[in-house]
């Protein structure tokens, strides 16, 4: 039980996250998180990659070398000067941090700690501020029960701190008395992360994609052909296993059921059914070249941090 304790004593807890507790963030273990990016060789930021290859923005036109690549030759330049010249590339190594965070109804659930809202504004706000101590430009998207809020990525507190703040207000508008969200509201807030993607990207998806599955699928193909994408899927404890057996009574704040978690074929059907989920989603990721993370709502600072 002390393990536990400790296990989640760093996290934010509860049903709701403050401004306040997302800025904080930003203190937490960064020296040790850009030594960690050193070690796994991170590529974002403003540096110039010491690959070798063409790389993806022109640099310079000079006079051919030995050895140069003849397909590089610019035979306008050459033309021109009658002597030839080849164009000189380099890999720009920046790469912005776009955060897409998920606080509609389906979020406001847990069982554990805190609720699935809390657990992924956390992880958006040490994506955002890990971002900006590589100094990266950081900008996101958060989707709330009605309306969405975009940021483009600049490469200052303010613009972190702004989408920090948009992030607290989705989060504290969500009751339990609150709508689901339409899968048309969803869809246009995806369509909007579209918009505002260009190529280069590392992008966060904070999500449990529990609602417009295909929505997703399609935003995250398109958006993975050109960028770097780590999809994060919040659950929680009680989505991956009924309770012990007993009866129980939920409610959706207007409908009520009672059902008997004994039933051992309920038990299995449940189980199954999120591993399906779980399996499907993490094929998608495979198929596409995407990152796949899940955290639970009990989990660690440490396991979320891991991850970035």
């Amino acid at each position: 039980m002390a393990h536990a304790l400790a296990m989640t004593a760093e996290v934010l807890k509860g049903a709701y996250v403050d401004l306040k507790d997302l800025l904080a963030i930003r203190h937490r273990h960064t020296t040790d998180g850009r030594r960690a990016a050193l070690r796994r060789g991170n590529q974002a930021g403003i540096r110039l990659s010491k690959l070798r290859g063409r790389g993806i923005d022109f640099s310079e036109v000079r006079l051919y070398q030995p050895g140069d690549d003849v397909r590089t030759i610019d035979w306008r330049v050459t033309a021109r000067k009658g002597k030839p010249h080849t164009k000189i590339f380099r890999e720009e190594r920046e790469r912005p941090t776009l955060v897409v965070v998920d606080q509609t109804q389906n979020m406001f659930f847990g069982s554990r700690v805190r609720l699935k809202s809390v657990a992924a504004a956390e992880f958006a706000a040490m994506a955002a501020w890990h971002g900006l101590a590589n100094n990266d430009r950081v900008g996101g998207l958060v989707i709330g029960n009605e309306d969405a809020s975009t940021h483009k990525p600049l490469r200052n507190v303010k613009t972190v701190a702004r989408l920090l703040a948009d992030i607290s207000q989705h989060n504290q508008a969500l009751t339990r008395n609150s709508r689901l969200s339409s899968v048309d509201h969803l869809k246009e807030s995806l369509l909007r992360v579209r918009r505002l993607v260009h190529t280069n990207y590392r992008i966060f998806v904070i999500s449990d994609f529990s609602v417009a599955a295909t929505a997703w699928r399609d935003t995250l193909h398109a958006l993975a052909r050109h960028n770097q994408i780590t999809v994060v899927r919040v659950t929680d404890p009680l989505e991956q296993q009924l309770p012990p057996a007993d009866r129980y009574t939920v409610t959706d704040g207007m409908a009520r059921w009672q059902f008997h978690t004994g039933n051992a074929e309920l038990r299995r059907h449940y189980a199954t059914r999120y591993d399906e989920q779980e399996e499907d989603l993490r094929h998608m990721c495979a198929v596409e070249t995407i990152r796949y993370v899940s955290i639970a709502t009990d989990d660690s600072l440490a396991a979320q941090g891991a991850w970035l």
